[in-house]
């Protein structure tokens, strides 16, 4: 008995179960990629400088502008950087509410100590920063600075202060010997700064 040999076709096949999960897999990591590029675009949008194209949801606080005293000691107002807090007293729904004497007070000193540290240390440490505003009156216990090195050890870019003043937040901000102070409302921790304590 002879027996004969089946020639087979070189090429591939594919069955249709395998072709259809492919073509999911495929399909898939589209969808991901989209998803990412998409979600990536709107965290960046945050990171743009210049005013928003869209009005403030209602119960947010629109920025105001900063007042020409406010400048003064530094010689130049420095806009706030990326992630930093507009200058100014912020109010609801669009109107400028009045700030209390006690925060108007706790301003104009924090205002004063950060100019006369900027003065002399345009990039202060988180440490300087503290003693400059615990100098000038301000209690430990209502007081949140943050860091001036990265974790990676880096100087950090500006450092922010803030002061909690009943149910406002007096922000300062140093970047480059500039300052910039605003009032922003307490958050509803209790806390002007979002996060864990260094």
């Amino acid at each position: 008995m002879k027996r004969t040999t089946v020639k087979r076709q070189a090429t591939s096949v594919i069955s249709r179960p395998a072709l259809t999960r492919q073509r999911r897999t495929v399909m898939g990591r589209a969808v991901v990629l989209l998803a990412v590029g998409g979600l990536t675009s709107v965290v960046l949008s945050g990171c743009t400088a210049g005013p928003s194209a869209t009005p403030p949801a209602a119960g947010t606080q629109p920025p105001a502008t900063q007042s020409p005293a406010q400048g003064a000691g530094s010689g130049t107002a420095a806009a706030p950087g990326p992630g930093s807090p507009a200058t100014g007293t912020a109010g609801k729904a669009g109107a400028t509410a009045p700030e209390s004497p006690a925060t108007a007070a706790m301003r104009q000193t924090v205002t004063a100590a950060l100019n006369r540290l900027a003065a002399g240390t345009p990039k202060p440490a988180t440490a300087q920063v503290t003693e400059a505003l615990t100098g000038a009156g301000v209690q430990p216990s209502v007081l949140e600075v943050s860091a001036s090195r990265t974790p990676t050890g880096l100087e950090a870019d500006a450092i922010e202060s803030a002061v909690l003043q009943g149910t406002d937040c007096v922000f300062g901000h140093i970047r480059d010997g500039s300052v910039t102070v605003t009032v922003l409302p307490v958050l509803t921790t209790g806390k002007c700064f979002v996060g864990a304590a260094a």
